[in-house]
């Protein structure tokens, strides 16, 4: 008895010892990116631009990996269910984990089985409207609205997108009764919004950003709390009188639970020195994003905090996906 009690005692020596030694090698070989998305657009863009630059500063290959399916939920329940060894990430926006949850069935538990690493961004929306619409304000905009009950109309990405339930969300922040017009991707709804057949749309900016430039829309105001250097003239919601209306995508990395603390050190730090230079600043604002970065503790806080603040909003709007 006595000999098979010391042997479980260096077995247990062995795996404490085992992790550790885990910790200081990282990372020893390859590490998998997983984003939840078809290649293209913003989130594909940060997590190759990420991807890339801790390539260099690790010294081993960091490669993205597209599984699109199931409005993300597919990638996102791959990365949760991901051994906690730090060689599977996942590079989510926040709608995967603070929106999905409260429109949908999802197969993993988004407070409790992913490990907060580092908050790359986020990307605020704008409230857009075409430039044939003879308004130049968000408070003419809201009074235009509430003289023509559901006669205006306001676009989205498709039912559960994140511009269906942002739009929403203003109509009843500002009282305002507007229809719902779906469409199969904000690039599908911009023409339409152009030609004034829509009337708003609530949307980050780099899909909309060519045709602000060109005059064919106007954004009315920025849905977060600072105003966006790539857009300094345009108020935010907060100076343009309807301060609830925050509406932003964060865009971060996330490990498995119980991945070593250590681990996630490394990766923050690495990434927080990324975040810090001049060129990633460049391409960040070129894509309508505005650094964050900080401690994987303050992004733990911030999943928390969304995760709540998003359950009332989608539970009021009685939004919900089969």
């Amino acid at each position: 008895m006595i000999r098979n009690f010391i042997l479980a005692a260096l077995l247990c020596a062995g795996f404490t010892a085992a992790a550790p030694a885990a910790a200081q090698t990282y990372p020893n070989h390859a590490i998998r990116v997983i984003l939840p998305f078809t290649a293209g657009g913003t989130t594909d863009f940060l997590a190759r631009i990420s991807a890339k630059a801790l390539t260099e500063q690790l010294g081993q290959p960091v490669v993205v990996d597209n599984r699109p399916g199931a409005g993300g939920n597919l990638g996102s329940d791959l990365v949760a269910k991901a051994a906690p060894d730090g060689y599977t990430l996942g590079f989510f926006p926040a709608s995967n984990l603070v929106q999905n949850p409260f429109l949908m069935s999802v197969p993993f538990d988004p407070l409790n089985d992913f490990t907060p690493v580092f908050n790359l961004g986020h990307g605020p929306q704008f409230i857009i409207v075409p430039s044939s619409l003879q308004v130049k304000t968000l408070k003419e905009f809201i009074a235009l609205a509430k003289s023509k009950p559901n006669q205006l109309n306001y676009a989205s990405a498709g039912n559960g997108s994140s511009p269906h339930i942002a739009g929403d969300y203003f109509a009843r922040l500002a009282g305002v009764q507007m229809v719902h017009v779906p469409y199969k991707g904000v690039s599908a709804a911009i023409p339409d919004l152009v030609a004034g057949r829509v009337q708003m749309l609530s949307v980050s900016l780099q899909p909309v950003r060519p045709q602000i430039e060109s005059g064919e829309l106007r954004a009315l105001a920025l849905a977060a709390d600072k105003r966006m250097p790539a857009l300094p003239d345009v108020p935010t919601t907060i100076e343009a009188g309807l301060p609830e209306y925050q509406v932003t995508t964060w865009f971060g990395f996330l490990a498995p639970r119980g991945t070593d603390d250590r681990i996630v050190q490394i990766l923050n730090r690495q990434l927080q020195k990324f975040l810090e230079q001049p060129e990633t600043a460049r391409q960040l604002a070129d894509a309508g994003v505005v650094p964050i970065g900080g401690s994987s503790a303050t992004f733990a806080a911030l999943l928390k905090a969304d995760y709540k603040r998003w359950e009332g909003i989608i539970r009021a709007s009685g939004i919900k996906l089969e």
